[in-house]
């Protein structure tokens, strides 16, 4: 005998948009939210868009990084942030720091000399810690990736919006790029709430949020489409809570599997990819929000033609008493 997991029943008839205005309405306050810290807190940069030297070091006895600190403090090196990075994958014999040197006028990152003197200094704390990994930064290259990455995701969204436009109607692809830049700013609001890395590997988790995000939404709308087709005299409303029930099951599962695997990577994936993880765990709620709460609300308030084909006024297609159904489910 087979066994099915079955997250959603099959026939499930919620009817999602009893609470529209208030669904979309926490949307838009999240996303003036999210504008609003960036704003006032702003964004922990990573060292690919600050610019200067990050150093990562490892070392078989535990620390304080109070005395890191103070020794570091000797030496003049102007920004420096030291914190102690926790893993459960770290065994007793294994203490991770992250020291982080920002960018001078002078070098834009640290001279090798100075790197020297970092060393030297800690030496005389910890005589067995070693540098596992050194970056360096500059300035100049720094904001040209701040620049590019933004180019990226502007030009990932707009080809998004011209392909939905191109397989559907430019309700749906407005629909989808808002949704989207709903995803987008979460995302960042919240890596400025908790003052999270920002970096390359968090524009790399946004583009992959975006093609989780849009994939769900044009399942959606590729299903909406063909119920249009179907009943061309129920009411739109009623026609979107079909076909979104329709596709429940299909949207739960995906977003529950890789919300799995991404748990799984943020427990044993280590320190250097806990961002990028966080990140696309987040991405994957909000991405399956926006297309139930949100881009839908946005084609049903435009509104889409229903003219692909004429009706026949005297045949009534199957399901047509469902309006009722879902006005009357829980």
């Amino acid at each position: 005998m087979a066994f099915r997991l079955k997250l959603v029943p099959d026939d499930t008839r919620i009817d999602f948009f009893r609470w529209q205005w208030l669904t979309f309405g926490i949307s838009a306050v999240a996303m003036v939210a999210s504008v609003v810290l960036v704003l006032v807190m702003g964004l922990n940069f990573g060292i690919d868009f600050k610019g200067g030297t990050t150093i990562r070091t490892e070392s078989p006895t535990a620390f304080e990084v109070s005395d890191y600190r103070q020794a570091l403090g000797e030496l003049d090196l102007g920004d420096v942030s030291i914190t102690e990075v926790f893993d459960p994958s770290f065994g007793e014999t294994k203490h991770v720091a992250m020291i982080r040197i920002g960018t001078t006028e002078e070098t834009g990152s640290v001279t090798p000399e100075q790197l020297n003197q970092v060393e030297a200094a800690l030496h005389t704390v910890d005589p067995q810690v070693v540098f596992a990994a050194v970056e360096s930064v500059g300035p100049k290259v720094s904001g040209e990736l701040i620049k590019t990455a933004f180019y990226a995701v502007g030009a990932a969204t707009l080809g998004i919006m011209a392909y939905i436009w191109l397989r559907f109607e430019w309700q749906f692809a407005l629909g989808a790029v808002i949704a989207l830049i709903h995803d987008v700013l979460l995302t960042v609001g919240l890596f400025s709430l908790f003052q999270l890395r920002f970096d390359l590997t968090t524009i790399a988790a946004l583009l992959t949020t975006l093609g989780f995000s849009v994939n769900d939404t044009v399942v959606v709308f590729d299903r909406l489409r063909e119920s249009l087709i179907k009943f061309k005299t129920m009411p739109l409303i009623d026609v979107m809570n079909l076909t979104v029930n329709e596709t429940l099951s299909r949207t739960i599962m995906t977003a529950v599997t890789t919300g799995v695997a991404l748990t799984a990577m943020l427990i044993f994936g280590g320190d250097v990819i806990r961002d990028f993880v966080i990140a696309m765990l987040w991405g994957v709620v909000v991405g399956c929000y926006s297309t139930i709460y949100v881009a839908k609300n946005i084609v049903l308030w435009l509104g889409v033609k229903r003219d692909w084909s004429k009706p026949d006024p005297k045949e009534k297609a199957p399901g047509e008493d469902i309006p009722a159904a879902f006005r009357d489910a829980p």
